[in-house]
């Protein structure tokens, strides 16, 4: 599903939109499992940072062979599922994610993921749908993050203000089974849902095996999270030989 050019788009720019979708019936089948998810936790109505802590039937929507076909196509053939995470942004109450890098919260070494965003519903600008700032993946660097603990937040690290333009930036309009896949450096923020519409947006967080998922190297509410996280072998082995992954889905692939 990535041509050659999709490819160099992501390798230049940090992200690309595939002309792929998801169907309707995948699509319906995910909100109703999200709508189970938050009667059993209610405290996950906007956001759901590890969704296979609490459901593990999710790692099934990864198991889509043309997804999979288009991440190795990004990071190689060899490679696991560490995490899922739910953006729900119910309409009018929707948090604000400030701009940030999402290496900055976790413990790969090296830091190594390509994240696969799926509009579950339509995100437009005024729903607050994605918005990356091109080619600032390309120092592989991480810049300097502050924490924000203003309300209305979804997460709590923000890129310093000099640290970036927002002039730069490009919104991410997807129609709902639309996906982006962005690189782990890739500048990235999206404003509150003000609309009368949810813009739910489901994330999958695939890492190369040439990386590791280092636990100890969480802290606080992290680290309670990263030390019962399950990780899914999906294609190939494990080349660092150093990471705990779970390998009975690899098998279905």
């Amino acid at each position: 599903m990535l041509n050659a050019s999709d490819v160099q788009h992501y390798q230049e720019c940090g992200y690309v939109v595939p002309d792929f979708r998801l169907p309707e019936p995948t699509l319906e089948q995910i909100r109703e499992q999200h709508n189970r998810l938050l009667a059993d936790y209610p405290q996950f109505t906007d956001y759901c940072p590890a969704l296979f802590l609490y459901d593990e039937s999710f790692v099934e929507y990864a198991l889509n062979s043309d997804l999979l076909d288009m991440v190795e196509r990004l990071i190689g053939d060899n490679f696991a599922i560490w995490n899922s995470s739910f953006f729900a942004k119910p309409s009018k109450v929707g948090s604000r994610t400030p701009w940030h890098q999402d290496g900055e919260y976790w413990p790969i070494r090296p830091l190594a993921t390509c994240s696969v965003w799926i509009a579950v519903d339509a995100a437009t600008r005024e729903n607050g749908c994605l918005q990356f700032i091109p080619r600032s993946h390309r120092s592989r660097q991480l810049s300097t993050h502050h924490t924000n603990n203003g309300a209305g937040l979804a997460l709590p690290l923000e890129l310093d203000p000099e640290t970036y333009s927002e002039d730069e930036a490009v919104y991410i309009e997807l129609e709902a089974g639309q996906i982006s896949i962005h690189d782990i450096f890739l500048m990235h923020a999206s404003d509150p849902n003000n609309s009368h519409l949810p813009r739910r947006g489901m994330t999958m967080r695939f890492m190369p095996t040439t990386s590791v998922f280092r636990r100890e190297l969480s802290t606080g509410h992290a680290k309670a999270i990263d030390q019962k996280r399950p990780i899914f072998l999906l294609r190939g082995k494990d080349v660092s030989g150093k990471n705990d992954l779970r390998l009975d889905f690899a098998s279905k692939q």
